[in-house]
């Protein structure tokens, strides 16, 4: 920017109004340059955060990109943040959503959405988000309930086929699933196996499965 100054300082120096060799105008380009400082140092302190939650709450590089990536997968307007749907999908498809009840109610889910968002923004940040999965990833509880899930939808078998998943997830969350989970290569393995439980692995770690 102090090299662009000193052009400019010598261009108005020099009576020169028009420059034909560019649209933008030095307060154009400020500006830009402004905003682009401000929305990286947001994305730096934004990043610490992350970091920070990561290493208090003890989760693996691996789960974090987990995380990152199902939160990604659902934020479909890049915003940075989930509206509960959205929220609710991305538990989906990570088998760690509640089941409405036969009223088609979901009081497990407004409680989550509660710790989530209880300033009642109707929105879920990734920090909120980290901080949940995190919990949630260290509850032996929680990961014994979704690998039993799983071994549900695999039909007790030790892995799970693409078949299974598109039969019992929507579309968008059967599709996350499949493109994260790696070739079943157990000696029960049929074409298209897909391996569940290192997937789970990864999710929740060695010790929880």
């Amino acid at each position: 920017m102090d090299e662009l100054e000193m052009y400019n300082q010598s261009v108005q120096e020099a009576i020169i109004f028009e420059n034909e060799h560019t649209k933008y105008t030095m307060e154009t380009i400020r500006v830009g340059y402004e905003q682009l400082v401000t929305t990286t140092r947001r994305l730096i302190n934004e990043l610490k955060n992350q970091i920070l939650t990561r290493d208090s709450k003890g989760i693996t590089e691996e789960q974090f990109e987990i995380f990152r990536q199902s939160f990604n997968k659902f934020d479909k307007n890049h915003s940075g943040k989930l509206d509960p749907m959205e929220f609710k999908s991305c538990l989906l498809s990570l088998s760690m959503a509640p089941p409405d009840d036969k009223s088609g109610r979901n009081p497990e889910f407004d409680r989550i959405m509660q710790s989530v968002d209880p300033n009642h923004d109707g929105y879920v940040t990734f920090e909120a988000f980290l901080y949940y999965m995190s919990r949630e990833a260290t509850d032996t509880d929680t990961s014994e309930q979704v690998k039993g899930s799983f071994k549900v939808l695999a039909g007790n078998k030790n892995y799970i086929t693409k078949e299974d998943l598109m039969r019992e997830l929507p579309p968008d969350q059967a599709e996350y699933c499949i493109a994260r989970m790696a070739p079943y290569q157990g000696p029960d393995a049929i074409p298209g196996a897909l391996d569940y439980l290192s997937y789970l692995t990864a999710l929740y770690g060695e010790s929880d499965l």
